[in-house]
């Protein structure tokens, strides 16, 4: 144990640390509750769009299985090169209970023939919805890029928090509290001790008075 100055004022201060330490701890409690609850909302979420992204990328796929079967590969390739660009995205943050979290501004990518790079005259409806398809994947991806971004922050902010509030209950408010009680049980045993001596005192002077009174 730490070694502390056993007194009244060191005990009305340890006291007032461990009320403080208790309203951390309570504080750190139910900033922890609201955490995971908007940890299970949000891997709710999650889980909904890895459904729904294994499902279009599995279509997507089956598109261009088809396109590679059917169409002729020299157009299909020049339809791919074509396609190819630079995706850039506005990122932006916001909090959430103090944790920031990456907020990806919404770009939707699915565009027309022409858009893309290449002429819709020669080429199929099948390539054109294989792009789409694939174009509907990368929404799907860099949404969930961002939810499953939020959910690492908040699993990782949840951890943190409840090794404070392990620390707070399991080492520091014991440590308090140990303290506090031996320096109560070091006044108590120093005023009985004084105590005891007055009343050893107080005798002396009584015999000493009645000696003098019977002299």
């Amino acid at each position: 144990m730490e070694q502390v100055n056993p007194t009244r004022m060191e005990l009305i201060r340890k006291r007032a640390q461990i009320k403080l330490a208790e309203q951390g701890r309570d504080l750190l409690r139910e900033k922890m509750d609201a955490l995971i609850q908007e940890f299970f909302r949000i891997m709710v979420t999650v889980s909904d769009s890895r459904d729904m992204l294994e499902t279009v990328a599995d279509s997507a796929q089956r598109s261009l299985l088809i396109a590679q079967a059917v169409d002729d590969p020299v157009t299909l390739k020049s339809v791919s090169f074509a396609t190819k660009r630079h995706i850039s995205l506005d990122i932006r943050g916001k909090n959430i209970m103090g944790v920031p979290v990456p907020i990806i501004e919404k770009k939707r990518f699915s565009q027309s023939g022409l858009e893309r790079g290449y002429s819709p005259l020669g080429v199929s409806g099948r390539i054109d919805e294989t792009a789409e398809k694939f174009e509907a994947e990368l929404d799907l991806i860099i949404g969930l890029a961002e939810t499953e971004t939020a959910l690492r922050r908040l699993g990782e902010e949840i951890q943190m928090n409840r090794r404070r509030v392990n620390a707070l209950e399991q080492v520091l408010i014991p440590e308090l509290k140990a303290q506090a009680k031996y320096i109560k049980i070091t006044i108590g045993e120093r005023e009985r001790e004084d105590l005891y001596r007055l009343k050893k005192v107080k005798k002396l002077l009584e015999r000493k008075k009645k000696k003098a009174a019977a002299a």
